[in-house]
């Protein structure tokens, strides 16, 4: 194996593996707890960059378009109405789907896991003979790990979309509901693929003409050849069975259209009612994600159709988690959200440090709510236990921008609070609390003047812990608590008080 700037480098008949390509001096961080990974992405200045352009161009692009639209409010409003109808009738409409869907000649399977969702898919694919799949760009197979799946039965998931060809090209992890890529520059991107991409031009240039042309050319070969496809779904119909997948680049209509087998992967909370409803959604979502009037390629299709599209259609409706969200009477409004990333990209923490810095397929606001309940955070966040899920409700400053933009008006502050004072009971009963007895020493401390001047003065006396920008970055157990997720600012070499009071004998 040959290799480029120091990445090992595939021969178009090399079928060794080959490892991640991380960022220039940033190993991949994957499961780690959000504030050690943040802190690692915080050092990457590259990386800050590139998020900075992306999301400002994104936001920008949003709020014009959102401008425009006289009744947002409203649809917005009648958006979160619609799944709210969804979660109270989902038991029946999840049947009324199944029977319109098997009505038109599609199959329905039900996964209540991502072993049993992983499994019917590399079932349907060794049945139809295929060693290979094509993908459209789904957060739902990237939730069960459906391609890491594939792969050890030894069938090939080939990501389709752009970005997420990038990022597999890359052995990397999205970092973003829309742009996969969105912390890779168009230099990476050509590094990428000059080092992992069979045929990839040896004089390939940075120019995104250039990429976007080696990558189509590398991608129509296995459009011809696919016998499966697989996909997600934005929305399901109940009352038609119809599904829905909006995209921008042509790549998921050859998905849904050149292959003899289609197989969708839905959570079960992507219904709607009836199609009148989508009226509303392909309003919101294409404005709300990437800032457009409608979405270049919207895809619908129902059950089979002789002689036109795939043959055979199926449909497998995935739990993983969802109905126990659902249980939750202030949590489940997680299961609203629409995928439209909007909330990432005005997220001032998720534009410093990322998607890989969450350890999940959902990174930013919605990630930091919809995780620990899909999967179960361990509740052990102030005792620095290593579960990732833990530190999430905590990656967040509760300036609220995300409930602003949020297009179903998902409540994301309320729910980060209450999930973090479900973190803050579960630490009750433990021995020693550290934080319960810092609040016992402060009150005690500022329930009387004397000992709150005395504590003052005592504060002033570790002015010069900080050094030159009196910060204190580490401190020892239990104050490591606090400086293991954010500096501490050490206190004034003088108080407010102190001040006042030299300035009154002066005069």
């Amino acid at each position: 194996m040959s290799t480029f700037l120091g990445i090992p480098r595939r021969r178009e008949a090399d079928d060794e593996p080959f490892g991640p390509l991380p960022h220039p001096h940033e190993p991949l961080r994957w499961g780690e707890s959000f504030p050690r990974a943040a802190k690692a992405a915080l050092g990457n200045t590259q990386l800050r960059r590139n998020l900075a352009h992306a999301t400002t161009t994104i936001r920008d692009k949003r709020a014009r378009v959102v401008a425009e639209v006289p009744d947002w409010e409203a649809l917005r409003d009648a958006g979160s109405a619609v799944k709210q109808q969804v979660l109270a009738e989902l038991p029946e409409l999840l049947a009324r789907l199944e029977q319109s869907v098997t009505e038109r000649g599609g199959v329905v399977h039900w996964a209540r896991d991502a072993d049993e969702a992983n499994r019917i898919v590399a079932q349907i694919a060794e049945a139809k003979g295929a060693d290979e799949v094509v993908k459209i760009k789904s957060m739902a197979t990237q939730e069960i790990g459906l391609n890491e799946a594939l792969a050890a039965r030894g069938i090939a998931a080939i990501e389709t979309d752009l970005a997420e060809l990038i990022v597999q090209l890359a052995d990397d992890m999205p970092s973003h509901f829309l742009v996969p890529a969105i912390h890779r520059n168009r230099t990476e991107i050509r590094d990428i693929f000059l080092a992992r991409m069979a045929g990839a031009p040896a004089d390939l240039s940075d120019a995104p003409r250039e990429l976007a042309t080696a990558a189509r050319e590398h991608l129509r070969r296995k459009f011809l050849s696919a016998k499966v496809a697989v996909s997600g779904a934005n929305f399901g119909v109940a009352d038609t069975g119809t599904v829905a997948v909006v995209e921008s680049e042509g790549n998921g209509r050859m998905c849904l259209t050149l292959p003899e087998t289609l197989v969708t992967v839905m959570g079960i909370e992507k219904l709607v009612p009836t199609f009148t409803d989508l009226e509303v959604f392909l309003q919101l979502l294409p404005r709300s994600s990437t800032g457009e009037r409608m979405n270049p390629y919207t895809s619908l299709w129902t059950g089979v159709t002789p002689g036109d599209g795939p043959q055979e259609f199926h449909l497998i409706l995935l739990d993983n988690g969802r109905t126990k969200v659902l249980e939750d009477e202030v949590g489940r409004a997680a299961l609203h959200c629409i995928r439209c990333s909007a909330c990432l990209n005005v997220c001032p923490v998720y534009e410093r440090v990322g998607g890989h810095a969450y350890g999940s397929v959902y990174p930013g606001p919605i990630g930091a709510i919809l995780t620990p309940q899909l999967t179960g955070p361990s509740g052990a966040q102030s005792a620095g236990h290593d579960d990732p899920n833990a530190s999430l409700p905590f990656a967040s400053t509760l300036c609220g921008a995300c409930y602003e933009v949020c297009p179903v008006k998902i409540d994301i502050p309320s729910i980060l609070v209450d999930l973090r004072a479900r973190a803050v009971d579960a630490d009750r009963g433990r021995l020693v609390d550290p934080v319960a007895a810092a609040m016992k020493a402060a009150s005690w401390a500022m329930s009387d003047a004397g000992r709150f001047a005395g504590a003052e003065r005592a504060a002033a006396l570790t002015h010069r812990v900080g050094g030159k920008d009196h910060v204190v970055r580490r401190l020892p157990y239990p104050g490591s608590l606090w400086t293991g997720s954010r500096d501490l600012p050490v206190p004034a070499s003088r108080s407010f008080r102190r001040w006042w009071a030299d300035r009154k004998e002066s005069e």
